[in-house]
């Protein structure tokens, strides 16, 4: 029964907001989007059917992500979306308000975490927890993060990529860039624009890059192709062309060079037994990032460890609180903030 409730926990993403319920699993994976009517102040939409309005909205419209960068842009809007997500798993009717989990990037200000605490509450939790989203993901990676042994968790979101050496339950060193899907998206249609004088939108940069990108270079013959559809900046008439994936791989080697030297940088912090327990076990990748092909490939030949995609990239996080929120008695006092 819905009005039962009692546990909800959430992975907060610029990108996509994903809700896992103890026992059913994930239960909604949709992207951290709102439709706003500007003259009411009303919320049209939120989730899938707003991020169909992208760039397709009139003036009065407008479907934009409340949260940058991982953390809270804009306050009230995400509160409306939590509440949103709540109402959708419970339902309207409930019976208890439940307690929710939201996990935050690694690098958050306790003003940030404060303002996540604080728009959970108000839109209808009983009480609210925060945990940083490298240790969630490396739980839900199946990482055993109480082990007196170093773990190192690389989670690609769409805001921020976030880098952690972990062990005994904690992170000895962290690294959090505000590099992720989103800004390699930005890259490959800035890349377009320059050099085909074509302006695609957002979710066309998405696509291209989800068909035919790579991190690495790929031979002749493995490389893939697609026709892209846009605007003409000269004419100002809509316009096809054929674009190949080596391409992509040029247009975002700034971005996936960021991401490596923030990974050279934690590696540098941390101390030597942990190291070599990374040298042994390798890197574990997790975050919708990760689904990039040959990242894996890119970052284990330019650290010189072996690195692993985890099962599930896209839902390690959301797992990692569905294992929390099952054993909170024994996560509470080491790994969590709470209101």
């Amino acid at each position: 029964m819905s009005f039962f409730v009692k546990k909800i926990g959430i992975d907060l993403g610029t990108t996509n907001t994903l809700v896992f319920l103890p026992g059913k699993g994930v239960v909604i994976n949709e992207p951290s989007v709102v439709a706003v009517s500007m003259p009411e102040n009303r919320i049209l939409a939120v989730g899938n059917d707003a991020k169909e309005m992208i760039g397709r909205t009139p003036d009065n419209i407008i479907a934009y992500r409340p949260l940058r960068d991982g953390v809270i842009a804009d306050y009230k809007v995400t509160e409306a979306m939590i509440h949103y997500f709540i109402n959708k798993v419970g339902g309207k009717i409930r019976i208890f308000k439940p307690e929710v989990m939201v996990s935050v990037p690694a690098g958050i200000t306790s003003t940030e975490k404060r303002a996540v605490i604080d728009a959970t509450i108000n839109a209808g939790a009983k009480a609210a927890y925060v945990v940083r989203e490298p240790v969630l993901a490396a739980i839900g990676a199946g990482i055993p993060i109480n082990s007196p042994s170093g773990h190192m968790i690389i989670d690609i979101g769409g805001g921020t990529t976030e880098v952690a050496v972990i062990s005994l339950g904690g992170i000895v060193s962290w690294a959090s860039v505000r590099v992720g899907g989103n800004k390699i998206d930005s890259a490959v249609a800035e890349h377009i624009k320059k050099k085909y004088n074509l302006a695609i939108g957002d979710r066309t940069a998405e696509e291209i890059k989800i068909a035919i990108g790579s991190a690495i270079p790929l031979p002749k013959d493995k490389e893939m192709a697609m026709e892209v559809r846009g605007r003409d900046l000269i004419a100002g008439m809509p316009k096809a062309i054929k674009i190949r994936g080596n391409e992509i791989t040029e247009a975002i080697v700034d971005e996936l060079r960021e991401i490596v030297h923030s990974i050279k940088i934690v590696l540098r912090e941390t101390p030597p037994e942990l190291s070599a327990d990374i040298m042994d076990k390798g890197i574990i990748l997790s975050g919708g990032g990760a689904l990039l092909r040959n990242i894996d490939k890119l970052i284990g030949e330019a650290i010189g460890v072996p690195c692993y995609i985890a099962d599930d990239p896209l839902l390690c996080v959301v797992k990692g609180t569905g294992v929390v929120l099952d054993n909170l008695e024994i996560y509470k006092r080491s790994i969590m903030s709470k209101k």
